[in-house]
């Protein structure tokens, strides 16, 4: 696998604002933005890649956030459906670089967009390891 490889695969996963979601201001707390990556990665590794998280654990891997960027545009509030957006932007020997925009539902305005850089792990001993080529392949859609 060449160091760098540009992978240009997108999908979406429809989400809704909870309550516990809001910060004072009612709107959307900025942390929450990365809650709703996350959940939206492993929504698409098991329904668009066909390849859960449980089936890396069940391989001894693991991924861990090497950077985290995240602009927000605008906020959201109580009870707005959105739409998160990843895609593979770049994938390394060991990690990818994942990009998102979270949208608004009714009207597609971007409230936060950015990008996510996760590094591969071996579970046991907590090192970044090469990212098997099954793998790639797999991700590489």
């Amino acid at each position: 696998m060449d160091p760098k490889v540009n992978v240009y695969s997108s999908f979406e996963s429809e989400m809704r604002v909870r309550p516990d979601d809001l910060d004072v201001n009612a709107h959307v707390h900025y942390t929450r933005y990365l809650d709703y990556v996350l959940a939206a990665r492993y929504d698409q590794m098991e329904r668009c890649y066909l390849m859960p998280m449980s089936e890396f654990t069940k391989r001894g891997f693991g991924w861990v956030v090497r950077t985290a960027h995240a602009e927000f545009k605008r906020p959201l509030g109580m009870g707005e459906y959105f739409i998160v957006r990843t895609a593979i932007e770049e994938m390394r020997k060991d990690g990818v670089r994942v990009t998102f925009s979270i949208r608004r539902k009714d009207n597609n305005k971007v409230c936060c967009e950015g990008f996510i850089e996760y590094t591969m792990i071996d579970a046991v001993s907590g090192r970044s390891t090469s990212i098997p080529p099954d793998i790639v392949e797999k991700y590489s859609i």
